[in-house]
């Protein structure tokens, strides 16, 4: 059994529903982009090494060239898990994963401190994740 039909079972068997009518709310759901994708959840310290950092970015300017500059440039960097525009200071959290704390320090200085439009960034280590991936409550 693959994993689609999986759930397709598993929607059924939850809503009390057969697997036919439930398969196809799932492709209403997928077609509407309510449904966005599929993933793997990977453990981390199954595959290696793992560094996780919090690097927060507060930028000089938040005119829109500036935010979309930044933007685009935090996008093209795959070591950013997770980036999000905040209100207040700073402007952005962003959610950094290296190989190591060696690895980390070279993209820092390589990379995120030379964002455009940066003023100022900061870092903190994440020791533990207490809550990681959680799915949205219903």
């Amino acid at each position: 059994m693959d994993d689609r039909t999986g759930r397709e079972v598993w929607c059924a068997d939850r809503v009390q529903l057969s697997v036919s009518p439930c398969h196809r709310r799932l492709r209403d759901l997928e077609r509407e982009g309510a449904i966005r994708g599929y993933r793997a959840v990977v453990d981390p310290a199954a595959v290696g090494p793992h560094f996780e950092a919090l690097v927060f970015a507060t930028l000089r300017w938040e005119d829109s060239d500036t935010v979309t500059a930044f933007e685009a440039a935090v996008s093209a960097v795959p070591q950013v898990l997770q980036a999000q525009r905040l209100f207040g200071e700073p402007d952005y959290l962003l959610r950094v994963a290296t190989t190591d704390l060696a690895a980390f320090q070279q993209l820092y200085d390589a990379r995120l401190a030379r964002l455009p439009g940066v003023l100022r960034v900061t870092s903190t280590l994440v020791m533990k994740n207490v809550v990681d991936d959680r799915p949205l409550p219903e």
